[in-house]
Protein backbone atom coordinates (compact mmCIF):
# COMPACT_ATOMS: atom_id res chain seq x y z
CA UNK A 1 0.00 0.00 0.00
CA UNK A 2 1.36 3.12 -1.34
CA UNK A 3 1.22 6.39 2.18
CA UNK A 4 0.04 9.29 0.73
CA UNK A 5 1.81 10.66 3.27
CA UNK A 6 5.58 11.76 3.23
CA UNK A 7 8.66 12.03 5.75
CA UNK A 8 8.85 15.53 7.20
CA UNK A 9 11.96 17.39 8.48
CA UNK A 10 10.35 17.28 12.26
CA UNK A 11 9.20 13.24 12.18
CA UNK A 12 5.80 14.15 11.16
CA UNK A 13 4.31 12.75 8.10
CA UNK A 14 3.52 15.24 5.56
CA UNK A 15 1.05 15.80 2.71
CA UNK A 16 2.53 16.42 -0.79
CA UNK A 17 0.88 19.14 -0.75
CA UNK A 18 0.96 22.16 1.76
CA UNK A 19 -2.27 23.00 4.32
CA UNK A 20 -2.37 25.09 7.12
CA UNK A 21 -3.99 24.72 10.94
CA UNK A 22 -7.46 26.61 11.28
CA UNK A 23 -6.82 28.36 14.76
CA UNK A 24 -10.41 29.36 13.81
CA UNK A 25 -11.18 25.79 14.54
CA UNK A 26 -8.42 25.16 17.52
CA UNK A 27 -6.44 27.73 18.86
CA UNK A 28 -2.63 26.42 18.83
CA UNK A 29 -1.85 28.66 22.09
CA UNK A 30 -4.24 26.07 23.65
CA UNK A 31 -2.12 22.92 23.53
CA UNK A 32 0.32 22.96 25.81
CA UNK A 33 -1.99 23.16 28.82
CA UNK A 34 -3.71 20.78 26.96
CA UNK A 35 -0.79 18.36 27.30
CA UNK A 36 -0.71 18.53 30.98
CA UNK A 37 -4.40 18.19 31.26
CA UNK A 38 -4.92 14.99 29.14
CA UNK A 39 -2.45 13.16 31.78
CA UNK A 40 -3.78 14.39 34.67
CA UNK A 41 -7.20 16.18 34.84
CA UNK A 42 -10.19 14.16 35.96
CA UNK A 43 -12.43 14.87 32.72
CA UNK A 44 -9.56 13.37 30.68
CA UNK A 45 -9.31 10.31 32.91
CA UNK A 46 -12.84 9.87 32.85
CA UNK A 47 -13.47 10.25 29.48
CA UNK A 48 -10.34 8.04 28.39
CA UNK A 49 -11.68 5.35 30.35
CA UNK A 50 -14.85 5.80 28.54
CA UNK A 51 -13.53 5.37 25.28
CA UNK A 52 -11.23 2.53 25.64
CA UNK A 53 -14.36 0.41 26.71
CA UNK A 54 -15.78 0.84 23.47
CA UNK A 55 -12.43 0.57 21.71
CA UNK A 56 -12.17 -3.20 23.09
CA UNK A 57 -15.28 -3.92 21.82
CA UNK A 58 -14.27 -2.68 18.33
CA UNK A 59 -11.16 -5.10 18.42
CA UNK A 60 -13.56 -7.60 19.81
CA UNK A 61 -15.65 -7.43 16.95
CA UNK A 62 -12.78 -7.01 14.17
CA UNK A 63 -11.13 -10.18 15.62
CA UNK A 64 -14.70 -12.23 15.36
CA UNK A 65 -14.37 -10.79 11.39
CA UNK A 66 -10.89 -12.75 11.28
CA UNK A 67 -8.92 -9.26 11.63
CA UNK A 68 -6.42 -9.35 14.50
CA UNK A 69 -4.24 -6.54 15.46
CA UNK A 70 -5.98 -3.71 13.71
CA UNK A 71 -4.54 -0.18 12.97
CA UNK A 72 -5.76 2.62 14.58
CA UNK A 73 -5.54 6.66 13.99
CA UNK A 74 -6.89 9.19 16.42
CA UNK A 75 -7.40 12.24 14.24
CA UNK A 76 -7.51 15.62 15.05
CA UNK A 77 -5.64 14.56 18.41
CA UNK A 78 -3.73 17.11 19.48
CA UNK A 79 -0.79 16.61 21.00
CA UNK A 80 -0.64 12.64 21.82
CA UNK A 81 -2.94 12.31 24.87
CA UNK A 82 -5.45 9.48 23.67
CA UNK A 83 -2.53 7.80 22.11
CA UNK A 84 -0.38 7.62 25.09
CA UNK A 85 -2.97 6.48 26.77
CA UNK A 86 -4.37 3.59 24.48
CA UNK A 87 -0.58 2.37 23.94
CA UNK A 88 -0.33 2.17 27.37
CA UNK A 89 -3.51 0.20 28.06
CA UNK A 90 -4.46 -1.80 25.04
CA UNK A 91 -1.04 -1.24 22.74
CA UNK A 92 -0.88 -5.06 22.18
CA UNK A 93 -4.43 -4.77 20.76
CA UNK A 94 -3.04 -2.93 17.83
CA UNK A 95 -0.60 -3.33 14.68
CA UNK A 96 -0.49 0.52 15.32
CA UNK A 97 -1.51 3.51 16.76
CA UNK A 98 -0.67 6.91 14.71
CA UNK A 99 -1.81 10.37 15.96
CA UNK A 100 -2.81 13.05 13.15
CA UNK A 101 -3.77 16.58 13.15
CA UNK A 102 -3.34 19.54 11.37
CA UNK A 103 -1.50 21.47 13.68
CA UNK A 104 2.37 20.99 13.73
CA UNK A 105 2.82 22.76 17.26
CA UNK A 106 0.49 19.80 18.42
CA UNK A 107 2.66 17.50 16.19
CA UNK A 108 5.77 18.66 17.53
CA UNK A 109 4.47 18.20 21.40
CA UNK A 110 3.22 15.01 20.51
CA UNK A 111 6.58 13.90 19.69
CA UNK A 112 7.80 13.24 23.27
CA UNK A 113 4.49 12.10 24.45
CA UNK A 114 3.86 9.02 22.36
CA UNK A 115 5.79 5.76 21.95
CA UNK A 116 8.37 6.41 19.30
CA UNK A 117 6.66 3.82 16.77
CA UNK A 118 3.66 6.07 16.37
CA UNK A 119 3.49 7.88 12.98
CA UNK A 120 2.58 11.47 13.23
CA UNK A 121 0.50 12.64 10.29
CA UNK A 122 0.16 16.15 9.42
CA UNK A 123 -3.77 16.27 7.68
CA UNK A 124 -7.04 17.76 6.86
CA UNK A 125 -9.47 16.10 7.98
CA UNK A 126 -11.68 17.20 5.06
CA UNK A 127 -9.08 15.72 2.85
CA UNK A 128 -7.40 12.62 4.39
CA UNK A 129 -6.32 11.23 1.20
CA UNK A 130 -5.93 7.85 2.31
CA UNK A 131 -8.60 4.85 0.97
CA UNK A 132 -9.18 1.72 3.26
CA UNK A 133 -6.07 2.33 5.17
CA UNK A 134 -7.46 2.27 9.10
CA UNK A 135 -9.07 -0.34 10.70
CA UNK A 136 -10.07 1.92 14.14
CA UNK A 137 -10.48 5.67 13.67
CA UNK A 138 -10.68 8.07 16.63
CA UNK A 139 -12.26 11.70 16.07
CA UNK A 140 -12.58 13.16 20.22
CA UNK A 141 -14.08 16.38 20.61
CA UNK A 142 -12.98 17.69 17.13
CA UNK A 143 -16.59 17.20 15.10
CA UNK A 144 -18.05 20.52 17.29
CA UNK A 145 -15.50 22.19 15.89
CA UNK A 146 -16.15 22.03 12.02
CA UNK A 147 -18.90 23.12 10.08
CA UNK A 148 -18.45 20.32 6.93
CA UNK A 149 -19.64 17.52 9.76
CA UNK A 150 -20.71 15.23 7.33
CA UNK A 151 -18.71 16.10 4.93
CA UNK A 152 -15.65 15.18 7.70
CA UNK A 153 -17.67 11.71 8.70
CA UNK A 154 -17.60 10.65 4.70
CA UNK A 155 -13.79 10.88 4.59
CA UNK A 156 -13.32 9.16 7.15
CA UNK A 157 -15.47 6.48 6.13
CA UNK A 158 -13.19 6.29 2.61
CA UNK A 159 -9.95 5.62 4.85
CA UNK A 160 -11.28 3.36 6.98
CA UNK A 161 -11.73 -0.83 5.84
CA UNK A 162 -14.79 -2.18 5.30
CA UNK A 163 -16.10 -3.45 8.21
CA UNK A 164 -13.95 -0.53 10.03
CA UNK A 165 -14.63 1.22 13.05
CA UNK A 166 -15.18 5.10 13.69
CA UNK A 167 -15.45 6.19 17.82
CA UNK A 168 -16.46 10.07 18.19
CA UNK A 169 -16.73 11.81 20.69
CA UNK A 170 -18.36 15.44 21.65
CA UNK A 171 -19.82 18.10 23.45
CA UNK A 172 -23.35 17.00 24.16
CA UNK A 173 -27.32 18.93 24.21
CA UNK A 174 -27.45 22.41 23.87
CA UNK A 175 -29.04 23.17 27.20
CA UNK A 176 -25.24 22.25 28.54
CA UNK A 177 -24.26 25.46 26.01
CA UNK A 178 -22.06 28.07 27.33
CA UNK A 179 -19.26 30.61 27.21
CA UNK A 180 -17.22 27.90 26.84
CA UNK A 181 -18.86 27.09 23.78
CA UNK A 182 -18.22 29.99 22.24
CA UNK A 183 -14.93 30.76 23.20
CA UNK A 184 -13.78 27.39 21.74
CA UNK A 185 -15.44 27.69 18.80
CA UNK A 186 -18.26 24.91 18.66
CA UNK A 187 -20.25 25.25 16.33
CA UNK A 188 -22.59 22.72 17.98
CA UNK A 189 -23.18 20.19 20.65
CA UNK A 190 -24.61 17.00 19.80
CA UNK A 191 -27.51 14.87 21.21
CA UNK A 192 -27.27 10.69 20.44
CA UNK A 193 -29.92 11.60 17.92
CA UNK A 194 -27.71 13.89 15.96
CA UNK A 195 -25.73 10.87 15.20
CA UNK A 196 -28.70 8.65 14.06
CA UNK A 197 -28.87 10.98 11.18
CA UNK A 198 -25.10 12.04 10.52
CA UNK A 199 -24.48 8.01 10.10
CA UNK A 200 -27.22 7.62 7.54
CA UNK A 201 -25.62 10.68 5.23
CA UNK A 202 -21.66 9.72 5.60
CA UNK A 203 -22.95 6.09 4.59
CA UNK A 204 -22.01 4.49 7.81
CA UNK A 205 -23.98 2.30 10.32
CA UNK A 206 -24.45 3.37 14.03
CA UNK A 207 -23.48 0.70 16.46
CA UNK A 208 -23.83 2.39 19.98
CA UNK A 209 -24.68 6.11 20.93
CA UNK A 210 -24.29 6.87 24.62
CA UNK A 211 -23.91 10.33 27.14
CA UNK A 212 -21.25 10.58 29.56
CA UNK A 213 -20.13 12.76 32.15
CA UNK A 214 -23.99 12.28 33.35
CA UNK A 215 -22.69 11.93 37.47
CA UNK A 216 -20.95 15.05 36.85
CA UNK A 217 -23.15 16.90 34.72
CA UNK A 218 -25.02 18.93 37.61
CA UNK A 219 -21.31 20.75 38.67
CA UNK A 220 -20.68 21.70 35.09
CA UNK A 221 -24.11 23.32 34.54
CA UNK A 222 -23.61 25.33 37.78
CA UNK A 223 -19.99 25.85 37.38
CA UNK A 224 -20.59 27.44 33.74
CA UNK A 225 -23.79 28.80 33.48
CA UNK A 226 -22.69 31.91 34.80
CA UNK A 227 -20.00 32.37 32.42
CA UNK A 228 -18.42 35.69 30.80
CA UNK A 229 -19.91 37.23 27.38
CA UNK A 230 -17.22 36.28 24.84
CA UNK A 231 -18.32 39.17 22.55
CA UNK A 232 -17.11 41.40 25.02
CA UNK A 233 -13.86 40.05 25.76
CA UNK A 234 -10.46 40.65 23.46
CA UNK A 235 -8.21 36.85 22.71
CA UNK A 236 -6.09 37.51 25.07
CA UNK A 237 -9.13 37.89 28.01
CA UNK A 238 -10.54 34.51 26.36
CA UNK A 239 -7.09 32.81 26.50
CA UNK A 240 -6.53 33.77 29.79
CA UNK A 241 -9.91 32.55 30.91
CA UNK A 242 -9.98 29.65 29.10
CA UNK A 243 -6.47 28.96 30.94
CA UNK A 244 -8.30 29.65 34.29
CA UNK A 245 -10.87 27.19 33.67
CA UNK A 246 -8.78 23.95 32.45
CA UNK A 247 -6.65 24.24 35.30
CA UNK A 248 -6.39 20.65 36.56
CA UNK A 249 -8.11 20.81 40.38
CA UNK A 250 -6.26 20.75 43.70
CA UNK A 251 -5.23 16.88 43.89
CA UNK A 252 -7.87 15.40 47.01
CA UNK A 253 -10.74 16.82 44.96
CA UNK A 254 -9.15 16.01 41.01
CA UNK A 255 -8.93 12.19 42.91
CA UNK A 256 -12.55 12.60 44.55
CA UNK A 257 -13.68 13.43 40.76
CA UNK A 258 -12.33 11.43 39.30
CA UNK A 259 -13.39 8.41 41.26
CA UNK A 260 -17.20 10.02 40.57
CA UNK A 261 -16.48 9.48 36.81
CA UNK A 262 -14.96 6.65 36.59
CA UNK A 263 -17.82 4.68 38.23
CA UNK A 264 -19.46 5.82 34.58
CA UNK A 265 -17.58 3.01 32.83
CA UNK A 266 -18.80 0.65 32.19
CA UNK A 267 -22.05 1.45 33.91
CA UNK A 268 -22.98 3.98 31.47
CA UNK A 269 -22.30 1.57 28.49
CA UNK A 270 -24.64 -0.85 29.52
CA UNK A 271 -27.58 1.08 31.21
CA UNK A 272 -27.39 4.35 28.67
CA UNK A 273 -27.69 7.38 30.79
CA UNK A 274 -30.97 10.38 29.78
CA UNK A 275 -28.12 12.87 29.48
CA UNK A 276 -24.78 13.84 29.86
CA UNK A 277 -22.71 16.99 29.02
CA UNK A 278 -20.67 14.65 26.62
CA UNK A 279 -21.49 12.07 24.08
CA UNK A 280 -20.07 9.09 22.38
CA UNK A 281 -20.77 7.05 18.99
CA UNK A 282 -19.58 4.40 17.87
CA UNK A 283 -19.83 3.62 13.87
CA UNK A 284 -18.87 1.34 11.50
CA UNK A 285 -18.18 1.48 7.83
CA UNK A 286 -20.62 -0.82 6.20
CA UNK A 287 -18.96 -3.92 4.51
CA UNK A 288 -18.53 -3.51 0.67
Amino acid sequence: MIDPYVPGEDGAWIPPMPLSHRDADFDSRGFQSLRAMQARHFWYRGRHRFILHFSRRAVRELAADGRRKPAAIDLGGGCGGWVSYLSEHAGRDFSEIALADSSPTALSLAATAIPAASRRYRIDLLDLRWSERWDVAFLLDVLEHIDEDVKVLREIRRALRPGGFLIVTTPALERFRSAIDDMTHHVRRYARRDFARLVRDAGMELVASRYFMFLLSPLLWAARRNGPDPRAMTADQVRRYLDRSDRIPAPPLNLALSTIFAAETPLGAWCPFPWGTSVLAMMRRPHD
